[in-house]
């Protein structure tokens, strides 16, 4: 069966279409028109593995906020579309990814009790051109709340926020590679309760 998805989401400041599927080869096709964050997503599409496809407008002229964090919305509703049942899959996931002088620490759990801890601190408050990097953590909790993962994200150091943000995409699409993988001595879900 195939564990792919599709989700449109139109509001009157963003117009989103999203296709993903987990079981993909790393192929990727983004266009938010935020050039970072579709540096960013083809990054997490790559080392996850995942096929990404993503067409967003939004009111990018006001801010990027909006655009990112509905992006963010439609990204977990995809990956909790696209897991279905949740059978057989190994749950959890843990990684960390170096990114030159930068270390990112990504942990997950698929486990319908949606939950971020974001344990990053930028060096100084700077733009990446002019992106805010303070809305990579609205982008996550918009991610988390609709996709229902536990995620744990932690940078204790690094010195240039590209490289920061670069690893943490990394190790988020590898950390969650791993968790979405069958594995076929699981039967069910990976829970004593029978159930996430």
């Amino acid at each position: 069966m195939a564990r792919k998805s599709k989700i449109k989401r139109k509001t009157q400041e963003t117009d989103i279409i999203l296709d993903l599927n987990l079981d993909g080869k790393g192929n990727y096709d983004i266009s938010t028109s935020i050039p970072f964050l579709d540096h960013m997503l083809s990054l997490f599409a790559k080392h996850g593995l995942f096929d990404l496809k993503i067409k967003a407008k939004g009111d990018v002229d006001v801010d990027y906020h909006h655009t990112v964090e509905d992006v963010g919305i439609c990204l977990g509703e995809a990956l909790n579309k696209a897991l279905g049942d949740k059978k057989g899959i190994r749950r959890y996931g843990s990684i960390a990814v170096p990114m030159d002088e930068a270390l990112s620490s990504v942990s997950l759990d698929i486990s319908d009790r949606p939950y971020l801890v974001y344990k990053v601190n930028f060096p100084k408050k700077a733009r990446i051109k002019n992106f805010d990097p303070d809305l990579i953590e609205d982008f996550l909790q918009a991610f988390v709340n609709r996709s229902g993962i536990t995620l744990h994200i932690n940078v204790p150091y690094g010195r240039n926020i590209h490289h920061m943000i670069e690893a943490i995409f990394k190790a988020l699409g590898r950390a969650l590679s791993d968790a979405v993988r069958l594995d076929p001595r699981i039967k069910g879900v990976m829970s004593t309760k029978g159930r996430l």
